[in-house]
C-alpha cells in the first residue's frame, strides 16, 4: 500500500464531504475551497483529507504545498485527439478572408483530415495521439473522451477506434470513446445521403457495437452535414447497439440539433454557440448536459456560446477543449476555462466546476473524478505558488500548473509500452 500525503495546502479545491452529481445555475458559483489543508491518497485513490490541524505525520511520499492549491484534474469531455496531420494551411486561407464553410466547400476541413487518415499507419496515429495525451495531461487534464469522425469509410472509422481502445490500454488517465461517423458526408455520397446514413446505421454501428468499441455515438447535426431527421434515425439506431448520444449542435446556426439531442436522452449536447429560449426551454426539459467550446469560438472567429443564459436559467454547463486539427488545434484545458471567464463572462468558480465536475458528468464519471472527495480517483496537480483562485484564469499566459498526479503517483510522462 503506498500512501501520497499532500499538506500545507493553501486552498484543496472542490473539497466535499457530501459528493455532487453536477453543479447547476447559481450553484456553479459556489465553490468549495478548504483552506490551510491536507489530502492523503493511497492505491491510486483520495483516502483522506481536511485542515492541517489533523494532517497525519508520515507517508510513504510527502510534498509541501505552501502557497499552492489543490485542484482535482480537469475532465476534458469533448476532443478530436486522434488525427493525421495538422491543418495550419486552412489556418492561412482564414486569415486571408475564406470563412470555415467556404474551406469545408472546397474540400478542406474534415474531408481533408479524411484523406489523410484513410492513407495513415495506425502505429503513426497510435504514436502522434499518444504525444498529444501527454500534452494535454501536462496541461492537467486527468480525464478524456475521444471522438472517431476522420474515417468517414467503414474501415477507416473503425481504425480509429481500435487506435482509441490502444491508447485507452496504456493511458494513465480514463479515456471514454466515441463513434463519429456522422461528422461529413464523404464526397462519393454528396448526391446520394440516405445511402451514407444507412451505410452508417446498417454497417459501421453494428461492427462498432460488436467489437466494443465506443461508449457513444455522436452526430454534426448542422447545416451542411446531418439534419434533423438523419441524426433522429441515427442516434435511435445507436441506442439499439447501447450506445448513448452525444450531439455537435447549433456551431454554425440554429439547426435543432439541441432539441434532437434532447429528446434522444444525449448524455451531452456540444457547441451551443446559437442557442435561444426554444433550446433552453429543451434543456430544461431533461438531463442533457450542455456543454460549450470556447477555443473553438476564438480560433475560428465564430460566435461564443451564451453561457450566461444557460447558467441564469438554471442549468449546468461544461467546457471541453474541442482538441482538433481544423477548429482548435489545443487541448489546454487552462486556456479554455480562461477564456470562459474572458469571452462568456463567467466567473472563475463557475469556469472551474465546469471544467471539473461537470465535465466528468459530460463522460458519466462524476462518481470516480471531477472534485476531491474520499473514494474519488487520485487525479490531481497543483498550481505553483499563486495568490487567489481568480490569478488562474487571469494570467491565460501563464504556466500555473507544478505538479500533476495521477492515480495518486506524481506523473513523469513515458514512452508508449
Amino acid at each position: 500500500m503506498s500512501t501520497l500525503l499532500i499538506r500545507n495546502i493553501k486552498g484543496l479545491v472542490q473539497a466535499e464531504r457530501q459528493a455532487r452529481t453536477e453543479a447547476r445555475g447559481a450553484e456553479m458559483a459556489d465553490l468549495p475551497v478548504l483552506e490551510n489543508a491536507y489530502l492523503v491518497a493511497e492505491n491510486g485513490h483520495i483516502s483522506r483529507f481536511g485542515p492541517m490541524s489533523e494532517c497525519p505525520e508520515n507517508a510513504d511520499e510527502v510534498l509541501d504545498a505552501t502557497g499552492r492549491y489543490l485542484f482535482p484534474s480537469w475532465c476534458d469531455s469533448h476532443t478530436h485527439l486522434i488525427f493525421a496531420a495538422s491543418r495550419e494551411e486552412e489556418f492561412v486561407k482564414r486569415i486571408r478572408g475564406l470563412s470555415y464553410e467556404e474551406i469545408a466547400q472546397q474540400g478542406g476541413g474534415i474531408l481533408n483530415s479524411a484523406r489523410r487518415l484513410q492513407a495513415c499507419p495506425e502505429e503513426e496515429l497510435l504514436e502522434n495521439a499518444w504525444g498529444r495525451l501527454q500534452e494535454v495531461i501536462s496541461f492537467g487534464t486527468g480525464a478524456i473522451e475521444i471522438k472517431s469522425g476522420y474515417g468517414l469509410s467503414t474501415e477507416s472509422e473503425l481504425k480509429m477506434l481500435r487506435v482509441a481502445r490502444r491508447l485507452k490500454e496504456i493511458s494513465p488517465i480514463p479515456i471514454k470513446t466515441t463513434f463519429l461517423g456522422a461528422h461529413a458526408l464523404p464526397l462519393e455520397y454528396k448526391s446520394d445521403r440516405t445511402a451514407y446514413v444507412n451505410l452508417l446505421i446498417r454497417e459501421m454501428l453494428p461492427r462498432v457495437a460488436a467489437e466494443g468499441l465506443a461508449d457513444y455515438c455522436d452526430v454534426f447535426c448542422e447545416r451542411g452535414f446531418f439534419t434533423v431527421e438523419e441524426t433522429d434515425r441515427i442516434l435511435k439506431a445507436a441506442w439499439q447497439y447501447g450506445l448513448k448520444p452525444k450531439i455537435h449542435a447549433n456551431q454554425m446556426d440554429y439547426s435543432g440539433g439541441v432539441q434532437v439531442g434532447v429528446e434522444n436522452q444525449a448524455v451531452s449536447v456540444d457547441h451551443l454557440e446559437h442557442c435561444g429560449d426554444a433550446e433552453i426551454a429543451a434543456l430544461l426539459s431533461g438531463q442533457t448536459m450542455p456543454t460549450l467550446l470556447p477555443s473553438c469560438s476564438f480560433f475560428i472567429g465564430i460566435p461564443y456560446a451564451p453561457a450566461r443564459r444557460l447558467i441564469d436559467a438554471g442549468l449546468p454547463v461544461a467546457l471541453a477543449s474541442d482538441y482538433n486539427p481544423g477548429s482548435t488545434p489545443s487541448g489546454n484545458m487552462p486556456f479554455v476555462v480562461s477564456l470562459a471567464c474572458i469571452q462568456m463572462k463567467m466567473l472563475p468558480e463557475e469556469a472551474i466546476q465546469a471544467a471539473t465536475l461537470n465535465g466528468a458528468r459530460a463522460m458519466e464519471m462524476e462518481h470516480e473524478l471531477g472534485t476531491i472527495a474520499i473514494g474519488k480517483k487520485a487525479n490531481l496537480f497543483l498550481t505553483y505558488p499563486m495568490p487567489s483562485i481568480a490569478f488562474l484564469p487571469y494570467a491565460f499566459g501563464s504556466r500555473l500548473i507544478e505538479t500533476v498526479i495521477l492515480n495518486g503517483r506524481l506523473n513523469t510522462g513515458n514512452k508508449i509500452g
